[in-house]
């Protein structure tokens, strides 16, 4: 009788031994700032001014129009206000129909954000996937530009139909007519 009293104890006292020789939980890690700091400045802090007019707009699309027909390339061409409506919108003959609203969402994107889409696009290429879930129309790809006239954002282009990069070559026509 006395065995089976003594292995309970037995067993007891290893385990409060193994117990008090386990170190206490670290204390949780002290939060650091984001990589790179933080900025003294609001980034693409762009004011937005007057909306660019529908005459105005309709020279930008017609001059990416030229440099696109020019290359031998087709494109949809998207002007748009400080806000990200749409003010203008060419589709040239036989541009892929998909790259209607692609065309239109990098100009919304472009001036909503208040820089080129190309910006976010480079984030997604570093992994930075998260941009994606701040706007289910955003736009992360080259091909949009935000319309700057002293200073102020008066609205955005947007052009898609061909590669990234053909599409910010032909679009980057229309943007720099705009000073």
């Amino acid at each position: 009788m006395r065995q089976l009293f003594l292995v309970p104890c037995a067993v007891l006292a290893l385990s409060v031994s193994a117990y008090a020789q386990q170190t206490p939980p670290s204390p949780a890690p002290i939060p650091q700032p984001p990589a790179g700091g933080t900025p003294p400045k609001i980034p693409f802090d762009i004011p937005y001014g007057t909306p660019i007019t529908l005459d105005r707009a309709k020279q930008l699309v017609s001059a990416v129009q030229d440099e696109a027909t020019k290359r031998g390339w087709k494109f949809n061409i998207s002007v748009v206000d400080p806000n990200g409506d749409l003010i203008a919108f060419v589709r040239m003959d036989g541009a892929m129909l998909a790259s209607i609203t692609i065309s239109q969402n990098k100009a919304r994107t472009a001036a909503r954000w208040r820089r080129e889409t190309r910006v976010l696009y480079n984030l997604y290429e570093a992994g930075h996937s998260y941009v994606g879930t701040l706007d289910p129309q955003l736009a992360a790809s080259p091909g949009g530009y935000p319309l700057i006239e002293d200073g102020k954002i008066i609205g955005a282009i947007g052009c898609s139909g061909g590669t990234g990069d053909q599409d910010a070559l032909v679009c980057k026509v229309g943007a720099d007519l705009v000073k």
